[in-house]
């Protein structure tokens, strides 16, 4: 039989309270693509034997329809799995289980927050006793992280008056001569 190996925290990196620097490499994380491709199959390995708590927020989130924010499952970011992740939002639910390494936890919200990823730690208990609290905490969260990326928009906007955006709109054709036909490949 084979043995586990578990994450540990380097002693050096673990005294010290910063967050990692980010490199350029893997996604502005410094992950090297064997370890990517481990995080991905650690992540699914997870999704396929999900805790009763995972199980249950999940459904809850497959039955709302909350548009464009949606919620992945046992999602990679960087080098961290994370419960749930809403990629548009720049936020991520940490579903603290019993015998979780707090230490280990701590670091990875330190480096998610410090690419901008808002980190929101849920007791498993809360979501298996009042999930209806949860829900409700969460959908507030959401919309206070709804509401800093429209000022950080309107921000940006205000400091940088000569950039424009051009999205075609959805009737529209796309840009281009209209004479030439088009290329066949």
């Amino acid at each position: 039989m084979t043995t586990r190996k578990t994450l540990a925290l380097n002693p050096e990196a673990a005294a010290s309270a910063e967050a990692p620097a980010l490199k350029k490499k893997g996604r502005g994380w410094e992950i090297s693509d064997k370890r990517l491709d481990a995080l991905h199959e650690q992540a699914r390995e997870l999704r396929r034997h999900s805790s009763e708590a995972h199980k249950a927020l999940a459904a809850k989130f497959v039955a709302a329809d909350m548009g464009r924010y949606t919620f992945k499952r046992h999602a990679v970011v960087g080098s961290a799995i994370v419960d749930f992740n809403c990629h548009n939002l720049g936020l991520a639910l940490a579903i603290d289980e019993e015998g979780q390494n707090v230490r280990l936890a701590t670091r990875r919200d330190k480096s998610l927050e410090s690419v901008g990823i808002q980190v929101m730690r849920i007791a498993a208990a809360d979501i298996l006793t009042d999930i209806d609290a949860v829900l409700k905490q969460l959908t507030q969260v959401m919309r206070d992280r709804i509401a800093e990326k429209k000022e950080a928009a309107r921000a940006h906007k205000a400091a940088n008056p000569k950039q424009t955006y051009s999205r075609p709109k959805s009737g529209d054709k796309p840009q281009g001569d209209a004479k030439r036909p088009p290329r066949k490949y």
